[in-house]
């Protein structure tokens, strides 16, 4: 396949403060230094887009620095890094929808883009008016957007407001007609940013198999922006993760996810293992149908096989969460819940206190110690994030949404090849291998 989006060198620098302090001069400095063929006296100064407390504070800062990358024709590709990663801007780079600093980009053929709620469309003008609008941007006649037009219609589901301006169009409605436009108008690259998280989940499904439909059957070209990697690893054959501004791989997806998951890991040699009664309050999401608190959450602690603090384990290390509280008066119906969640925060797993048999559901007043224990050979290699949720029935609901972090490496001396993606769960079952007789074959 031919190369259609080819980016070498690319960047774009921004500079903060007040909007045309000083623009027009520093403008007049860098078209005189192209017109006699010098470097842009700006290119080497501001600082990376790094939104932590090491970001240095400087009047400029590049949204995307020194990069080059190429996507071939048919390629599903997706785009993923933390948020102020440079992705957006990469994506409205590609779009021409703002120009680059510095470097070049070569594109081959029309692009279609769906990068905010709206994008393309006027709110003033009705569905079926900015279907045509659209299709005319694109380079269609009117005969060819005749062709596609209740295609596009079905696909979004707004036949019924197809005649009425898209201003009175919900985010989903706009979402699902932006998306039809862009897809049914057959453009050589579509570019989709994660504004089809506003849609809901049968529309996200719909959606991730039409552009899959028109990389294998028609051959175009897809960017991909998503924080669910469910998603990424569905529709996507390659990914390239970006770093404040940078690129920082390009490859397979299943290598590319691994890696974004694991971003906030490598510069962490250990998450906590003890966290204390005000961490646990800082983290506290909220508490449902109730005002008067019935416990006090003191401590959560991450331990291994031999009761040691540790967020770091190997899968033949036993994993137990231990919770410290004190409950003020009597709950009649309570309840510890843990869910192991995956990076969108949907429960993987759950397990609560009731599962066992020596619980009653009535607690008094004390304080208590509680214990899960997940057994060696249970989990693979990964990190993970467990959501708490500590219930009295019917009256108060306490949620900690993803407080508790430990790593697992898998770890088996004949363990060699993998043939699966890469997983939560990795158990150690029982199999058998019986050779068969030369009679029962």
């Amino acid at each position: 396949m031919s190369t259609v989006i080819e980016v070498d060198n690319l960047g774009k620098l921004y500079r903060l403060g007040e909007i045309s302090t000083g623009t027009l001069s520093h403008d007049l400095k860098r078209w005189w230094a192209k017109t006699r063929g010098k470097e842009d006296p700006y290119a080497k100064i501001g600082s990376v887009n790094d939104r932590t407390k090491r970001a240095v504070d400087n009047e400029y800062v590049w949204a995307v620095r020194n990069m080059s990358f190429q996507i071939r024709q048919g390629d599903i590709v997706g785009v993923i890094g933390k948020n102020g990663a440079g992705k957006s801007t990469l994506l409205k780079i590609l779009s021409r929808i703002t120009a680059p600093s510095v470097g070049e980009v070569k594109i081959k053929g029309r692009v279609a883009s769906l990068l905010e709620v709206g994008t393309g469309f006027h709110a003033e003008m009705t569905g079926r008016e900015n279907i045509y609008m659209n299709g005319t941007v694109l380079g269609m006649r009117r005969h060819e957007i005749d062709r596609k037009f209740d295609e596009i219609v079905d696909f979004a589901g707004v036949a019924k407001y197809v005649d009425t301006p898209v201003k009175r169009y919900s985010s989903g409605m706009m979402v699902r007609l932006g998306f039809a436009v862009a897809a049914f108008l057959e453009p050589e690259i579509l570019i989709v940013d994660e504004v089809l998280a506003v849609g809901d989940a049968e529309f996200q499904k719909k959606a991730i198999g039409k552009m899959q439909e028109v990389s294998r059957g028609d051959g175009r070209t897809v960017l991909f922006v998503s924080h669910s990697m469910p998603s990424i690893k569905t529709l996507c054959k390659s990914c390239i993760i970006l770093g404040q501004g940078q690129l920082e791989y390009q490859g397979d997806t299943t290598t590319a996810v691994e890696k974004y998951l694991n971003l906030n890991v490598d510069s962490i040699s250990e998450f906590p293992a003890i966290l204390d009664r005000e961490t646990l309050r800082r983290n506290l999401d909220g508490v449902k149908d109730g005002t008067s608190p019935f416990l006090t959450l003191r401590q959560v602690s991450i331990l291994n096989g031999e009761g040691k603090p540790t967020s770091s384990f190997t899968s033949k290390e036993s994993i137990s969460i231990k919770f410290d509280f004190d409950i003020h008066f009597v709950a009649p119906d309570f309840r510890i819940v843990i869910s192991v969640v995956d990076n969108d925060n949907n429960a993987i797993l759950n397990s609560q206190l009731t599962d066992s048999a020596v619980h009653e559901n009535t607690i008094r007043p004390g304080s208590y110690s509680a214990i899960c224990h997940f057994p060696k050979d249970f989990f693979a290699t990964n990190t993970y994030m467990l959501t708490l949720h500590l219930i009295n029935v019917k009256k108060e609901h306490y949620v900690y949404n993803g407080v508790v972090k430990f790593k697992v490496q898998y770890e088996n001396p004949k363990y060699v090849y993998a043939p699966f993606d890469l997983t939560y769960f990795r158990p150690q079952l029982e199999w058998e291998l019986m050779k068969k007789s030369d009679d029962e074959k």
